[in-house]
C-alpha cells in the first residue's frame, strides 16, 4: 500500500463551500482508502491505498462532485513526493508561513515567472511538480497572480511539513 495525501482546492476557504472533515473521511473510506486522517479543515487528507494516483484522484473527485454538485479540484501526492517537496524547499531559511508550495498536476513552465502579474518582492522557483512561492511580506497584501494554466492548490510549508509527517506514519 502507498501512503498518499490528497489536497482539495478551495475547500472551506471559499469557492467550493463547506465540507466537514468527517464527511471527507467517510468519502475516503467509502473509496476503499485506509488509515484516513485529515489535517485542519481546509481539505488535507492522508491515507493508504493500493490504487494508482490517477485512480485515487478520480475516486475522490467523483465523490466530491456528488457531494458538492460541482467539480472540486484534487491534487494527489505520495508520501515520498510530499517529503521530497519539503526537502527541496528553496526558501527553507524563510518562515514556513511565508512560503507556499503550489502543487500542480499539469506541466510546469520553463520560466516560473511566465505570465505572472502583480509581483512585487515575491519570488517563485520551480520544483518537480510544484512551484514554490516566497511572500516576504506575507500574503495579506500581495497582488501576485499566477496564470490559471498552473492550476493546483497551495499549502504553506508548515502545512507541508505536517502532511509529510502524517504520510510517513501511514506509508
Amino acid at each position: 500500500m502507498t501512503g498518499y495525501v490528497a489536497l482539495l482546492r478551495a475547500v472551506n476557504v471559499g469557492g467550493t463551500g463547506a465540507l466537514p472533515m468527517t464527511v471527507l473521511v467517510e468519502m475516503c473510506e467509502a473509496a476503499g482508502f485506509g488509515q484516513v486522517r485529515t489535517y485542519i479543515a481546509s481539505g488535507n487528507v492522508v491515507f493508504r491505498s493500493d490504487a494508482a494516483e490517477d485512480q485515487v484522484r478520480s475516486a475522490l473527485e467523483d465523490r466530491l462532485r456528488v457531494y458538492a454538485g460541482k467539480n472540486v479540484g484534487v491534487v494527489v501526492r505520495t508520501a515520498s513526493e510530499i517529503a521530497d517537496a519539503l526537502a527541496r524547499n528553496p526558501f527553507a531559511d524563510s518562515p514556513g508561513n511565508r512560503v507556499m508550495a503550489l502543487f500542480v498536476d499539469g506541466p510546469l513552465p520553463n520560466d516560473p515567472l511566465d505570465g505572472v502579474t502583480g509581483a512585487k518582492n515575491e519570488r517563485i522557483r520551480l520544483g518537480k511538480r510544484e512551484l514554490f512561492v516566497l511572500y516576504p511580506d506575507g500574503m495579506a497584501t500581495t497582488r501576485l497572480r499566477i496564470p490559471s494554466e498552473k492550476h493546483g492548490t497551495a499549502r504553506n510549508m508548515n502545512t507541508v511539513a505536517k502532511l509529510a509527517e502524517m504520510t510517513a506514519a501511514v506509508a
